[in-house]
């Protein structure tokens, strides 16, 4: 007895994956939306590599039944994370199958925006799919995935690989998808909605998916507008061919991060589904080339622990960047490491964690890991660069990696010094300023923009000939934009003309910048600034209707006359603007009833999170608050994105200081459900402790 303890406990310290290597793993599920649970069948087949007594799947919170291995009955133990098989296993091959349900704390969301029509997404990121699917949370752990899915026949389900069939039996339909080559369990998933989806083929006859909902299909070309071109581009210049069978994009709603690289499907948020308007400030470019470059970096080759993770967020980010250079070209392409540089040197102030360490920050592993490999790739050459991403990736193809076997593929095609690399870019918290500097003034456009940040402090009257001249050329429009932000804080009459000659350069991102700086508006300043109401963008005419708005009460009419039509972004950030301000406006209302009806319902579950924060921030900064909008603030504490909940607590936290909030908030407790009646009892508690 004394002799198995001791074993069990020192196999806790020990890698399963030397013990035990699943091979392939098949899931026949059936997914409940109503109760918002999962359940099904699963057939995992495995390899003893050395004598084991207990295997483990991770398994958050499930109930499991039938377990048997090679169709026995075998002994098992559940744990609120684990599933354990207890036995005497010795080498050789094993089939093991079981039966489970989960209702899952996180990981698998139900998004149901309207009570009739539901849209279900995963997200395994880190170890989350252990929450829905019995499988591994240590990425050293590859498995050939297999998942069919039965669920109602009006909606289309995706998963990862090749949908293999698709049987309808009345009401309810069976799709079955099959991957080819193994992955890490974190990108598994799955995805469930009404969309229509538009089906293309590479330049390598890979097929190519993108996915939209039914009510945004005529926003499909801006959204997509360069996928197909992005997946070309990093195929040639990545010099692997795409590593799976088939590329899919599908947005959903309430997403936590802008998009998950989940092996052959990608997800993204919904806020980057646009119309030619909105791609001007939201497009999905980027992160439609870094959620791609996962596909390599990532999920064919995996970082063996966190404390690699440039390899695959520095990677991701900096083939991104090459798409996007390869799109807008090379000032594009240098402002943006500009713009990064500047954010690194600000974060090292106080961020003391450098690349290669488990607990960097989101900024290091991606932007500062981008910058190591801009540094590498310009020190030793495209050409031998490229020669050892092709060996790196075909060498440890469906493996784990660290840092050093990357650095062993440098090694074969540069005598370029990589311990000095090492210590500066990936061990050091200090930004080299001037290798950067150095690298980023082949530039022309980067030349001027670091004259531009140099006069800084100089006074106005001394640089005002070299700006204005700098606004009239054909420098690049990032550093014009430096331009108007340093001319923020001037006066204005010493600052007018420049501002006149940057809006005079037609320039979208400009006139933004002059918007966004001018938050005191000068009469003899309104006509021109009233020009940006026209503006094609969004983002511009939010913040120019706001800004005339609040400069000018006399004309305020005029200004809720002409935007009364404007919706915006997919999260109506203009027309909850214009509710807000048309309730603000004395006699501008009709009938505010319908306006106030109209800007709460924008606050409720009906909506997105982002367009419900917008109206709540917008109906409490106006005081416009009643029950119902006390309910949906409540309602908030209980969404799955935790920004948004975070929000609602704080928001409440405020509210309860006013005595009759406090009272409202009490009176509709009754009315709240469990979940939410939990989050403001003890909001209220933390009040009344206080």
């Amino acid at each position: 007895m004394k002799y198995t303890l001791l074993f069990f406990t020192a196999f806790t310290f020990a890698q399963q994956t030397q013990f035990v290597d699943f091979k392939t793993v098949s899931g026949q599920l059936s997914v409940n939306a109503v109760e918002k649970t999962i359940s099904g069948t699963v057939d995992y087949q495995f390899e003893i590599l050395k004598p084991i007594d207990t295997i483990r799947i991770d398994a958050k919170n499930m109930a499991f039944s039938n377990v048997q291995i090679d169709n026995r009955e075998t002994v098992f133990i559940t744990t609120d994370k684990e599933l354990k098989i207890v036995g005497n296993f010795q080498k050789g091959e094993n089939h093991l199958t079981f039966q489970y349900s989960a209702k899952p704390k996180q990981a698998l969301y139900f998004v149901n925006m309207d009570n009739s029509e539901v849209q279900i997404w995963t997200q395994g990121q880190g170890r989350y799919t252990s929450n829905w699917f019995p499988s591994f949370d240590d990425v050293n752990e590859k498995v050939v995935f297999s998942l069919g899915v039965t669920y109602d026949s009006t909606y289309q389900v995706i998963s990862n690989g090749i949908l293999e069939s698709k049987k309808i039996n009345t009401n309810q339909t069976h799709w079955q998808y099959k991957m080819e080559k193994p992955m890490s369990s974190y990108l598994l998933m799955l995805a469930i909605g009404k969309y229509d989806k538009k089906e293309l083929r590479a330049k390598s006859r890979i097929p190519l998916e993108y996915y939209l909902e039914n009510k945004d299909a005529d926003r499909f070309e801006p959204t997509y507008r360069y996928s197909k071109r992005i997946f070309d581009f990093l195929e040639k210049e990545i010099g692997v061919k795409y590593p799976w069978e088939i590329y899919r994009e599908i947005p959903v709603r309430d997403f936590l991060y802008a998009g998950m690289e989940n092996t052959t499907s990608t997800l993204f948020a919904t806020r980057y589904v646009v119309d030619s308007i909105g791609f001007e400030d939201r497009n999905y470019t980027n992160v439609d080339a870094h959620e791609l470059a996962h596909h390599w970096f990532g999920d064919l080759i995996t970082a063996e622990s966190s404390t690699h993770h440039w390899l695959q967020e520095g990677f991701a980010t900096y083939f991104a960047a090459l798409a996007e250079r390869e799109i807008y070209g090379d000032d594009f392409f240098y402002s943006k490491l500009y713009d990064t540089a500047q954010q690194i040197k600000f974060a090292s102030r106080t961020d003391s964690i450098p690349v290669l360490n488990a607990k960097a920050s989101s900024l290091t592993f991606y932007e500062k890991g981008a910058w190591a490999l801009f540094v590498l790739h310009e020190s030793i050459g495209d050409k031998a660069f490229k020669k050892a991403i092709k060996s790196y990736l075909k060498k440890y193809a469906y493996q784990t990696v660290n840092t050093q076997n990357f650095f062993d593929e440098i090694k074969k095609v540069s005598d370029f010094d990589l311990d000095k690399f090492q210590k500066t870019w990936l061990e050091s918290i200090v930004f080299d300023t001037a290798t950067a500097n150095t690298l980023l003034s082949k530039n022309k456009s980067i030349q001027v923009r670091l004259e531009v940040d140099k006069l800084k402090k100089t006074a106005l009257a001394e640089k005002v000939d070299f700006l204005s001249k700098t606004l009239d050329s054909d420098i690049y429009s990032s550093v014009k934009e430096a331009i108007v932000n340093q001319l923020e804080n001037e006066k204005y009459e010493s600052k007018k003309a420049l501002l006149l000659q940057a809006l005079k350069t037609n320039d979208l991102q400009i006139r933004q910048a002059v918007a966004a700086s001018l938050t005191k508006i000068p009469e003899d300043f309104r006509a021109e600034y009233e020009n940006l109401l026209d503006d094609k963008s969004y983002q511009t005419q939010e913040v120019a209707l706001y800004w005339l708005w609040r400069n000018f009460p006399e004309h305020r009419t005029r200004y809720l006359d002409k935007s009364k039509n404007w919706v915006g972004f997919n999260d109506y950030n203009l027309r909850t603007l214009w509710l807000s301000l048309g309730l603000s406006t004395p006699n501008y209302a009709k009938d505010s009833e319908v306006l106030i009806s109209e800007l709460i319902a924008f606050s409720s579950a009906k909506y997105e999170a982002t367009t419900r924060q917008n109206a709540l921030e917008k109906l409490i900064a106006f005081k416009i608050i009643n029950d119902a909008v006390l309910t949906n603030l409540v309602s908030a504490t209980t969404h799955h994105m935790w920004q948004f909940s975070k929000f609602g607590r704080d928001t409440i936290r405020l509210l309860l200081k006013n005595t009759d909030l406090r009272a409202s908030f009490e009176r509709i407790l009754t009315n709240l459900n469990p979940d939410e009646q939990f989050q403001l009892k003890r909001l209220l508690a933390e009040e009344i402790k206080k």
